[in-house]
């Protein structure tokens, strides 16, 4: 019986259906036996542990936020377009406005697609169709009208995105339609119109520090003020990539320090930015690859960000615009040309050259 057991779940004999300590535990498990293993013993991604459960927990986008909470409480919810970067709040404002209409039945009353699932126009034919016609039961929830969440919507075919215009309009009555996407003009305009669109921008670090003190807080983590903002900084306002890395780091190291934090990421420290900054700026060709190239396999670092990172830096120095606007036009070409896969060590002279002509350019100008 023993060997029979998987960490998760374990299909029970009939013979072993008389053992109460073995039932099934998940009610939308229709009639199978299964054996689930408390949710304490799981290894629980922070993500989802941390996931707000209410409206209120959600950081930061009060004002849309309280929007959506106030149509929710006056039943007056619209069809909804919620769009933006990965990582600031939209599945789980969703999530958390099911919660309300809902409460713990918040499962049997929505249909969640993901792009993982099929989304060509038979899915918006048979399975939204099929689900948005059904007649809902409220299980003494507020709200009757069911919910149906298209995440990452961008990436259904504009044909799918035609057949959902007519099943929008033909079951408006009885069924809600959520939209989630990262790029809103993927959408087409058709179905912007039927939606009341919702931009969530970045976090900004206020918000996503707070929420990354509740999580250290609550797993009694040691954590510096420097590991903390260094959290904040590789975050760019996405609270997934946050508590991702504060997760990662803290299984690599005990103590949750700045170049902890940037060695489980694999990004340059910023010291090492300054560094390179300080070669690219004063030392010849030659020299500057060299350092370059050993601190680079010293430390495994990728070019790519290398170059946005010293991207950033020439931002903080002081420099006449003309020279600044071309150095960073010259960046930006191979950070593209990276992106497109070509060899490192070329580029990496390519960089090198840029800085030796906007040095060339600031003496120059200083004559």
């Amino acid at each position: 019986m023993a060997e029979a057991l998987s960490p998760v779940v374990m299909d029970l004999d009939d013979n072993d259906q008389s053992n109460n300590s073995l039932k099934p535990n998940n009610k939308n498990d229709k009639g199978k036996n299964v054996v689930v293993v408390p949710p304490e013993s799981k290894a629980v991604p922070w993500v989802e542990k941390y996931r707000p459960q209410s409206l209120a927990d959600v950081a930061a986008h009060r004002d849309i936020v309280d929007t959506i909470d106030r149509l929710t409480s006056e039943n007056r919810l619209p069809h909804l377009l919620l769009y933006g970067p990965p990582g600031t709040g939209k599945t789980s404002t969703f999530l958390a406005v099911a919660r309300k209409l809902y409460g713990v039945q918040y499962h049997n009353m929505i249909l969640e697609l993901n792009a993982s699932d099929d989304r060509g126009i038979d899915v918006v034919r048979q399975q939204i169709q099929d689900f948005a016609s059904t007649q809902s039961f409220s299980f003494g929830a507020k709200s009757s009208v069911k919910l149906i969440l298209l995440d990452e919507a961008d990436a259904m075919t504009k044909d799918a995105q035609f057949a959902l215009r007519r099943v929008i309009e033909k079951y408006t009555r009885n069924t809600r339609f959520t939209l989630i996407c990262n790029h809103v003009n993927k959408i087409i305009p058709a179905l912007q119109s039927r939606c009341t669109r919702f931009r969530f921008a970045p976090l900004d670090s206020f918000h996503v520090t707070e929420r990354l003190k509740h999580v250290i807080e609550a797993e009694k983590l040691d954590v510096p003020e420097s590991g903390l903002a260094a959290l904040v900084r590789l975050s760019n306002g996405d609270m997934r990539k946050a508590l991702n890395i504060l997760q990662s780091t803290h299984m690599a190291s005990q103590q949750i320090t700045e170049e902890a934090v940037y060695l489980c990421t694999g990004n340059p420290l910023p010291k090492d930015i300054e560094q390179i900054s300080y070669w690219l700026l004063n030392e010849s060709f030659s020299e500057s690859f060299k350092r370059i190239s050993e601190m680079k396999t010293r430390k495994g670092l990728a070019l790519v960000d290398i170059v946005r990172e010293v991207t950033m830096f020439v931002f903080k120095i002081k420099m006449p615009s003309d020279v600044r606007v071309q150095l960073i036009n010259d960046l930006a070409d191979i950070e593209y040309r990276l992106s497109l896969g070509c060899n490192d060590k070329l580029q990496l002279g390519s960089l090198i050259a840029s800085f030796t002509r906007a040095r060339s350019d600031l003496v120059a100008a200083a004559k």
